[in-house]
């Protein structure tokens, strides 16, 4: 058997003359789509696959689908002659720019066994005159085919090589997605072996030492593993030894290692090949040459042997020496190789005589974490997904490791200064972690603990902590356009480009700065049309929808009449400016409270489409108090977190709505009466001389009546305000907290939190009556019709239903995680005051409400998305992808009265 290694990504060109079995080859050993071959393409473009004249067309196509399988990281196979150097070299040069490596497999049979072949053809035969000349193009190119940039060239010269082959289909060498760690990575030592060793010791490893006392080991009791990111050696004071550590962990198999620029230039001092020792290398060289042969060999070929970067954990995380961009991930070629050593480089040098570097990680949207070094920093920040390591230990600042997948900063400072930088180090880039510290919102709290003698261990960071707010953080591409984006709850949820317009619309002219802003409430779908009497809405519709999906226990809680209103409140300015950045993140924007973004300096107030409810001070004011009932509860040590993210509703409905009152509904419920009054009194006038008049006269009084209606039902939620005077929140679900989002938990918990609000801060917040109902009994479906009826007789909205579990996933996928149940004299509000005459309720019981239950669905997963990327410590861009979507949605043309 003749065995035939292919990388799992490369470009596989099938080469050889007509008749040689390319074609069954690529059957028996490839997928149905892994192969494109001309003749097919010939058939695509022209309906006849030996119809050379289509040749031209036919490769067109044949490339293009080679580059888009390539993109997507796919096995491609080219199953055409290729026996002409141009047409190999335009192939080479796809897998090039696609950073795969192209491989032959070349079919060099006898011209005999061709041309025998070409005879028995179903189709139009070759002619032994084209396979002569194919044959004769492939000998004359045999001797040269690796100098063409072929990275494998495997040659079967008879038919039974060909029939014993076996295609076997290898890793790349940087392919560590199957390896879930945990890992210690940890940033540039150059030469720092105390700090090595204190750093490995923070992180609770062992040391193990040789006979000579030299550290040659390091063990964690949790089997732990370190990730060195290269930059081992030069500048500091013992490289040698840094070396013996690294590769004694790495040989034992208690660490990882990528190369850095300076292994690279230090295998090449070892070859002979570099003359000039630079940056601290000759001092490495030095202390190489009081080192055995054998040590200076095994330095060589263990550096030599490293690739340019590492991906791990099912992908979710790629560790290399400067970084890497999405788009080198898991690609082979000397470009990945020199950006993963060097960076993205412009080819200038700065005034330090330094390489210029381009900052590759502002462009970065993948979701793999990426972290690096190379780039000396003063504070290792999160940035897009991007961490860089590099605190510059050798220069006398600190030795950093980040452990995965926790996300916890781990540094030791540096003993003292062993060089000087040539350039200074680089600063934050604007960051909400040039103030923080470590902590962010996926982690434990700062400064917890620490680790070891002149060490701290600084707390969590993760993506989202130390997003910066900077400009270019976060871009119209991020949520403009047709996109699809998976949530966790309801799978893909498209949107379409013209919806994303809207939504960014809406984001862009009026929300809060995006740092404030992790969430937007979904849309609410109501109950089934009811068939009750004089009923347009009713319980009893919607405990059946929830006993026909197997809820036992639902949740009725108390709707109330106000404004939708989202609270983010932090437990001080620290906290905000840790986390979302205090003032300034909330500036520029505009909003609804006006006076240049709504600045809040500890939290912030908006409203269901991201726009601020009140001014800077108000909005001070309203979160000051509500912070005293969230200290006077007791729950920032509940919670274990110093913020709370809280949806709810503001009251008084007037308190928002205030021109829609004066401008509509005051004076269509005064022009009604007025002019019904005077129809009444006329028709009454009427009756007493005598004219019949009884049927018009009443149907003016049922109209009357119902005006009077209609003015009652929105005065039930208009009350003066002044300030913060007669204003309550009601919150009825905590969102979520430091690290952990919190709308899955069972909603007799929400309500429970609230209610010990309430307690706390009665004029300000307001309880939310709840009763529990199982669907299946009828005892208790009649005690929640009535205690609805009570509550809508009292002149309340209605009742929202949910299931008491929150999340709830049934055979047809997500089950409608909230219907609401308005009051008949309520819905007057929303559908005008005669909407119960019959002729009207026949009208509006057809009302097709598939379309909001639907959108209610989506929205509410794409909510839940935010929530998880927002605590999972996903970059900003991520959280707004699914945050801007609610708004997308929300562009849609749905019957607002639903």
């Amino acid at each position: 058997m003749t065995e035939i290694s292919v990388p799992e990504v490369a470009l596989v060109l099938l080469v050889g003359a007509s008749g040689s079995g390319k074609s069954s080859f690529a059957r028996e050993h490839f997928g149905r789509y892994e192969t494109v071959s001309s003749d097919e393409c010939r058939g695509i473009v022209s309906n006849d696959p030996n119809n050379q004249a289509a040749t031209q067309p036919a490769f067109e196509l044949l490339h293009t689908i080679a580059a888009k399988r390539l993109a997507a990281g796919l096995l491609t196979v080219i199953d055409a002659t290729n026996v002409q150097p141009d047409a190999r070299a335009s192939l080479i040069a796809l897998a090039k720019d696609h950073d795969v490596l192209p491989v032959a497999i070349v079919f060099d049979l006898a011209e005999a066994v061709l041309t025998e072949r070409d005879a028995a053809r179903a189709d139009t035969p070759r002619g032994a005159k084209v396979i002569r000349r194919q044959q004769g193009q492939l000998r004359r190119s045999m001797r040269g085919l690796r100098r063409e940039g072929l990275r494998g060239v495997h040659v079967l010269s008879t038919p039974e090589e060909v029939a014993s082959v076996r295609i076997t289909r290898r890793k790349l060498l940087t392919d560590f997605r199957d390896d879930h760690g945990p890992f210690d990575v940890i940033g540039d030592v150059h030469g720092c072996l105390a700090e090595l060793e204190e750093l490995l010791g923070a992180l609770g490893y062992a040391i193990v030492r040789d006979d000579a006392g030299r550290a040659v080991d390091a063990t964690h009791p949790e089997g732990r593993r370190a990730l060195f990111l290269g930059d081992l050696v030069d500048r500091g004071p013992d490289s040698a030894g840094v070396l013996r550590l690294a590769m004694g962990m790495h040989k034992a198999g208690h660490a990882l290692a990528v190369p850095g620029n300076h292994e690279e230039k230090l295998v090449a001092a070892l070859d002979g090949k570099r003359k000039t020792l630079t940056h601290g290398l000759a001092e490495t060289m030095l202390e190489l040459a009081g080192e055995s042969d054998e040590f200076r060999r095994e330095v060589r070929d263990w550096a030599h042997g490293l690739v340019s970067h590492l991906v791990l954990d099912d992908g979710a995380l790629v560790v290399a020496h400067a970084g890497l961009k999405e788009a080198y991930h898991g690609r082979s070629s000397g470009r990945v190789r020199a950006f993963a050593l060097y960076g993205d480089t412009t080819g200038e040098v700065d005034e330090y005589g330094l390489p210029v570097r381009l900052d590759w990680a502002a462009d970065y949207r993948g979701k793999a974490i990426v972290l690096h070094g190379h780039t000396p920093v003063e504070k290792a920040e999160w940035f897009n997904n991007v961490m860089c390591l590099d605190t510059g230990c050798v220069f006398g600042g600190k030795l950093s490791a980040l452990r995965y997948p926790e996300r916890e900063l781990v540094q030791v400072a540096a003993l003292r200064r062993y060089a000087e930088s040539i350039r200074p180090l680089a600063a934050p880039r604007g960051s909400v972690a040039d103030r923080a510290g470590a902590g962010a919102p996926g982690a434990g709290a700062p400064g917890a603990g620490s680790a070891g003698a002149g060490s701290g261990l600084e707390g969590a960071a993760t993506p989202r902590a130390a997003a910066p707010r900077a400009a270019g953080e976060l871009r119209a591409s991020d949520v403009l356009g047709k996109r699809v984006i998976e949530t966790s709850l309801h799978g893909r949820v498209g949107i379409r480009a013209e919806q994303a317009a809207g939504g960014f619309e809406t984001l862009s002219r009026f929300a809060v700065a995006p740092a404030w802003l992790p969430y937007l409430p979904p849309t609410m779908a109501p109950s089934p049309t009811s068939a009750e009497p004089g009923y347009l809405e009713h319980p009893r519709e919607a405990f059946r929808v929830f006993e026909a999906a197997g809820i036992e226990r639902v949740v009725c809680e108390e709707k109330h009449m106000g404004s939708r209103a989202v609270v983010l409140l932090c437990r001080d300015a620290d906290v905000a400016a840790r986390y979302f950045g205090g003032e300034g993140a909330a500036g520029g924007s505009g909003g609804e409270g006006g006076e240049g973004g709504s600045v809040g300096a500890t939290g912030m107030v908006y409203t269901r489409t991201g726009r601020a409810f009140f001014d800077g001070p108000t909005t001070e004011q309203f979160l000051a108090g509500l912070r005293a009932a969230v200290d006077a509860a007791g729950l920032w040590s509940e919670l274990d977190t110093d913020w709370v993210l809280f949806d709810g509703e503001l009251l008084p409905w007037s308190l928002k709505a205030g021109d829609l009152l004066k401008q509509v509904y005051a004076p269509a419920g005064a022009a009604a009466r007025s002019g019904l009054g005077a129809a009444v009194s006329g028709l009454s006038a009427a009756a007493a001389r005598g004219v019949d008049v009884a049927a018009l006269q009443q149907r003016a009084a049922e109209r009357l009546a119902d005006a009077d209606a209609f003015t009652r039902a929105y005065r039930h939620y208009v009350w003066p305000t002044a300030g913060l005077d007669g204003v309550s929140f009601a919150p009825f679900q905590v969102l979520a907290t430091r690290g952990r989002a919190r709308y899955g938990d069972p909603h007799p918990w929400h309500l429970q939190i609230a209610d010990r609000l309430a307690d706390a801060a009665p004029q300000l917040v307001r309880r939310t009556r709840a009763l529990t109902v199982e669907p299946a009994q009828p005892a208790s479906v009649e005690a929640g019709v009535r205690w609805w009826e009570e509550l809508t007789a009292a002149g309340g909205e209605g009742m929202v239903v949910k299931p008491e579990q929150s999340v709830v996933r049934g055979k047809n996928g997500l089950v409608q995680p909230g219907l609401k149940v308005r009051g008949r004299e309520y819905l007057r509000i929303i559908y005008g005051p005669e909407y119960l005459s019959p002729k009207n309720l026949t009208r509006l019981r057809e009302r097709d409400l598939g379309r909001k239950r639907s959108l209610a669905a989506r929205e509410f997963a794409l909510g839940a998305e935010a929530l998880d990327r927002f605590v999972g410590g996903e970059p900003l861009w991520r959280v707004h992808e699914a945050v801007a979507a609610v708004l997308a949605l929300e562009s849609d043309p749905v019957d607002p009265r639903l």
